[in-house]
């Protein structure tokens, strides 16, 4: 290669420093890279040169091989597709003029730390160890869908920009990390993808920022985590989509602000998660839809919750912070008006799960409240009136209240007004009390009724007592016979 025979007094340097894995220092002081190409000749390095020590890898007896640059202005396209390279590869706080080609490559491990870049085109990439991208900043797509990397993925505080906002600048679609994948102040300025994506350690993007106002910040379908998720203090602007998930540790949201307004701001429907903490941000702004999950520890604080909240088919076991129903159940009804039966059973669990008796009551007869708004009127009705008189089954001391009015009421009238005897000299004695009960309770006999016959309003009034009596009768069966079959 005529390069290699044609080398400035900066890659001289290089050439010489890699048998050796010595590192190559340009820098004046601690400078930014991204004005890099303004950098002159004495700290510009072709990409041909690095590409063909690489692949020529010379060496010393002795020695171990690496290339170790900091500070560059490296030009030209850096091609390694499909190459091998058994040489550990750091270019930190390097300016590249042009995208480096890595795609089917397998390096022993890359760090780009601090460097600023056009992009990178390396999908299908193998990393036997570590790859770092700490500090980075990506003037266009990151492209490692498919890649393989044995050990952690760091991207702390790096950031990730495209000029074309229909691209994602970061993919890690279908991308397998053996280790942890480190992000924490993170800032990407469009879509990240991490669809299909398996991490067997944990992922932190605590205090990152996912910037796509009106489509999808993060896309993480499908996304299979080891660990936990930290995502403490995220700032998302756009759609944050986990369906399809499998996160066996926590996912953190404590502190975070996500916004998507007049669409979704969070899916994390048909995911199993350990545990969810939504708790202590800003309200959401968007919906939130957690249909069909499987959650065991469901953190979920009211005041963080949207005007609309999908919770059908979704299952958990521990339902935090202790609320009492009140608070919990506007929750229920935020699911574009659509009565969801399982929602309001799965909350019920949640209180008995606990001991909370009375909230798990609370819930119950709230149910049966939402349930008559989707009756027929004669159904609607017949539910008032459960509801007036015996709370559905859940307040029977309201029927034992009504009972008690209703025989003070009749005991009052005819013990001031006895009725008339069916057969004179055949009656028993009269008792007000007995016959307002014979006249209320529509099983027990205790002679009154069948003896007496009431006129004038008097007679009205026997008519609405036993009327009034079968319904409430019907009722407290309606209500026991639920009870029981709740139990």
């Amino acid at each position: 290669m005529s390069e290699i025979n044609e080398l400035s007094p900066a890659e001289l340097r290089v050439w010489r420093a890699f048998p050796r894995g010595e590192s190559v220092d340009f820098r004046a002081e601690n400078e930014d890279p991204a004005p890099g190409d303004t950098w002159g000749a004495e700290r510009t390095v072709r990409a041909s040169v690095l590409r063909a020590l690489l692949l020529k890898s010379p060496h010393e007896e002795g020695e171990i091989a690496a290339l170790k640059i900091t500070g560059a202005r490296i030009t030209g396209v850096l091609d390694l597709k499909y190459a091998t390279i058994d040489a550990a590869v750091r270019l930190s706080h390097c300016h590249f003029d042009s995208v480096p080609d890595l795609y089917g490559a397998e390096l022993r491990q890359l760090n780009l730390s601090n460097s600023a870049l056009p992009g990178l085109d390396s999908a299908t990439l193998r990393v036997e160890r570590v790859l770092r991208m700490t500090d980075c900043r990506m003037r266009g797509p990151v492209r490692l869908g498919g890649a393989q990397i044995s050990g952690a993925l760091f991207m702390e505080r790096a950031e990730f920009t495209a000029p074309d906002d229909s691209a994602p600048v970061l993919q890690l679609n279908q991308a397998s990390i053996g280790d942890d994948l480190w992000a924490p102040e993170m800032r990407a300025h469009g879509q990240v993808r991490l669809t299909g994506a398996s991490v067997t350690g944990r992922i932190n993007v605590q205090d990152a920022e996912f910037d796509n106002p009106g489509g999808t910040a993060l896309d993480a379908q499908n996304l299979n985590v080891g660990g936990h998720i930290r995502a403490r203090c995220i700032r998302a602007k756009g759609r944050v989509e986990l369906r399809g998930s499998r996160i066996a540790g926590r996912l953190d949201l404590l502190h975070a602000h996500l916004s998507h307004r007049g669409d979704t701001a969070l899916r994390a429907s048909s995911c199993v998660i350990g545990e969810l903490w939504l708790r202590g941000g800003d309200r959401i702004e968007g919906a939130l839809n957690l249909r069909r999950s499987q959650i065991e520890i469901l953190t979920l604080e009211p005041e963080m919750l949207p005007e609309q909240v999908h919770l059908s088919n979704l299952r958990y076991t521990v339902l935090t912070p202790h609320e009492p129903a009140e608070r919990r159940l506007p929750m229920l009804e935020r699911d574009g008006g659509r009565y969801e039966p399982d929602s309001y059973e799965q909350l019920m669990a949640a209180y008995r799960h606990v001991g909370d008796d009375d909230a798990a009551r609370l819930v119950q007869l709230a149910k049966q409240r939402r349930r008559r708004t989707t009756l027929a009127w004669y159904g609607r009705l017949w539910g008032y009136v459960q509801d007036a008189t015996v709370g559905y089954g859940f307040r029977p001391v309201r029927a034992a209240v009504w009972l008690l009015s209703l025989m003070a009421i009749g005991s009052i009238a005819y013990g001031l007004h006895h009725p008339r005897p069916v057969k004179v000299g055949e009656a028993p004695d009269f008792n007000p009390v007995f016959y307002t009960l014979d006249l209320l309770l529509p099983i027990i006999d205790f002679g009154q009724e069948s003896a007496f016959a009431p006129a004038g309003w008097y007679q009205w009034l026997s008519y609405a007592l036993i009327i009034t009596g079968w319904i409430l009768a019907t009722t407290i069966v309606t209500g026991v016979t639920r009870s029981v079959s709740r139990q």
